[in-house]
């Protein structure tokens, strides 16, 4: 009687074990930025905005954008563009997914339009949300 009971607490103890190394190896793996060299890229494409230069306004909201697929490419988002990757996310990456959507629409406007121009405020607002995109992330 007794073997039977260590059988059975055997048989217990390694069903527990694979159900818990099932759960670790199914698990979606959570990637590691280089915080600091986000938060570097992304200070200088703050500081880079000068309300007194037209032309960095425009190109502000490049260069985040330009940062904010780098951090999903790293993040292994499957996708060909960036639109594409902002559709695998979803919500469950994103505190603010429609104004990351909105602001990757303006810089397709930017990239796309040669005469489109947008004023400093939309800029400063535009990074904004940029810097809480990638927060959400987790690279700064």
């Amino acid at each position: 009687m007794d073997g039977s009971y260590l059988a059975l607490f055997g048989s217990i103890t390694v069903v527990g074990v694979l159900v818990f190394v099932s759960i670790v190896l199914t698990s979606k793996k959570r990637y590691t930025f280089d915080k600091m060299e986000y938060q570097t890229d992304f200070l200088a494409i703050e500081n880079a905005l000068e309300k007194s230069n037209r032309a960095t306004y425009n190109l502000s909201i490049v260069e985040a954008d330009k940062l904010l697929d780098k951090a999903l490419l790293e993040m292994g988002i499957p996708g060909k563009t960036m639109g594409e990757r902002l559709k695998r996310c979803g919500r469950e990456k994103f505190s603010r997914l429609e104004s990351v959507w909105r602001v990757h629409k303006l810089r397709n406007q930017i990239a796309h339009e040669p005469r489109f121009s947008v004023e400093y405020a939309d800029a400063r607002r535009a990074l904004t949300i940029y810097r809480q995109a990638l927060k959400d992330l987790g690279a700064i």
